[in-house]
């Protein structure tokens, strides 16, 4: 994408006519598969997500992998830190579970992936965005985080696209927008307002709503303008949309 689109206020409000809110499902389909896996990402898919947010961090070995805490101590059961595994090892301790960032890119297909990047710093950044371009998956993929990570996203891809996750009501100053040149601005679906939307659109981003489970709230987005919900539940989100937009 021209990076120069990123903040124009014509181009979202031409997005704004002709899509629709867009369904991104948080870790694949988490509720019924184990997150950040292959058949999680692949059961999303069949579910009617259009992108799905996964988790991306490096092994030891500096090997791109999804993983969303810095142990496996949640969902593999060992109280092991990623960064202190090989990919083998930590293969072997998940029985092959954790997929790396191309077998993900691969089962998306058309999909899009939303990387989160949790803990990253320039060298997983540098190692992802490199992944990404040698699987030629630029278009299918965009970056969220915060501030410290997604400038290292754009000093390592000029062309990248950004969601810039923002924690506050107080709008982030001209200056890291300047640096960062996201495309979205990636809230907690609590602080969305339909104000917030309708500014933000005005100064030509796009809205994105994380993470909402409920028919109430994600209808309470989509009144306040949303361009983007993140969801563990994909099915739910799809149904919303479809008697929100017979």
């Amino acid at each position: 994408m021209d990076s120069d689109t990123f903040r124009d206020p014509s181009a979202v409000k031409a997005a704004e006519a002709t899509a629709p809110v867009t369904v991104v499902a948080h870790r694949g389909d988490p509720y019924r598969v184990r997150e950040n896996t292959l058949r999680s990402i692949a059961s999303a898919v069949e579910r009617g997500a259009d992108a799905v947010e996964v988790d991306v961090r490096l092994t030891k070995d500096g090997v791109p992998v999804l993983l969303h805490d810095d142990t496996l101590k949640r969902l593999w059961g060992h109280d092991r830190p990623l960064s202190a595994l090989t990919y083998e090892q930590a293969g072997e301790l998940t029985y092959g579970g954790i997929p790396t960032l191309r077998e993900a890119l691969l089962t998306a297909g058309e999909k899009r992936l939303m990387l989160d990047l949790p803990g990253g710093n320039e060298d997983s950044v540098r190692a992802i965005v490199r992944t990404v371009r040698e699987c030629g998956a630029g278009e299918r993929v965009y970056y969220c985080a915060g501030a410290v990570a997604m400038l290292q996203v754009r000093a390592a891809d000029p062309a990248a696209e950004i969601a810039l996750t923002w924690t506050s009501l107080a709008p982030p100053r001209p200056v890291l927008l300047d640096a960062v040149r996201p495309r979205w601005l990636n809230y907690r679906f609590g602080l969305v307002s339909r104000e917030l939307t309708e500014r933000l659109h005005r100064d030509g981003l796009l809205v994105s709503a994380w993470t909402a489970d409920t028919p109430r709230t994600m209808r309470k987005l989509i009144r306040n303008g949303v361009d983007s919900i993140t969801t563990n539940r994909v099915d739910t989100l799809a149904a919303v949309l479809r008697k929100a937009h017979p």
